[in-house]
């Protein structure tokens, strides 16, 4: 079972807050790694990500724009101008000690060296839990 932690951050039965919240305080055991990347870029991504031992990732279609501002494209002899440009979203959840390597294979598969190669995001994850088995934080990965 999940361990019984207070909501807020104020301290419980005189317990200090390092016990309470140790990710916060000595850094998190697990890690979330956001990825946007060109959709052509996917499956270097995936094998390259496989080549480490990440056992799973979460992959979605997403649209939205950075410094490209959009695309050009020419649809039946007309010029149209969308503001979306197409992505793929990866989110992988990992060890703080694997988090790294996971990062630099994801920026060494999915670089072209052009503009709008995408983004890599890494957030501490307070816990992590195993739906079927009740298994907490990098067991639960």
């Amino acid at each position: 079972m999940r361990q019984n932690r207070p909501v807020s951050g104020l301290l419980a039965f005189g317990t200090p807050f390092a016990v309470w919240f140790p990710a916060i305080i000595k850094g998190a055991r697990v890690k979330y790694i956001i990825a946007i990347i060109k959709p052509h870029k996917l499956d270097e991504v995936r094998e390259a990500l496989a080549g480490l031992g990440v056992s799973g990732m979460t992959i979605s279609e997403v649209k939205g724009f950075g410094r490209q501002k959009g695309q050009t494209e020419v649809y039946r002899g007309a010029e149209y101008t969308t503001n979306m440009v197409p992505k793929i979203k990866i989110e992988v959840a990992c060890t703080s000690e694997s988090a790294d390597a996971v990062v630099e294979a994801i920026q060494a598969a999915a670089a072209t060296g052009s503009i709008g190669d995408g983004k890599i995001f890494e957030i501490d994850l307070a816990a992590a839990t195993r739906i079927r088995t009740g298994e907490t934080d990098s067991a639960a990965l």
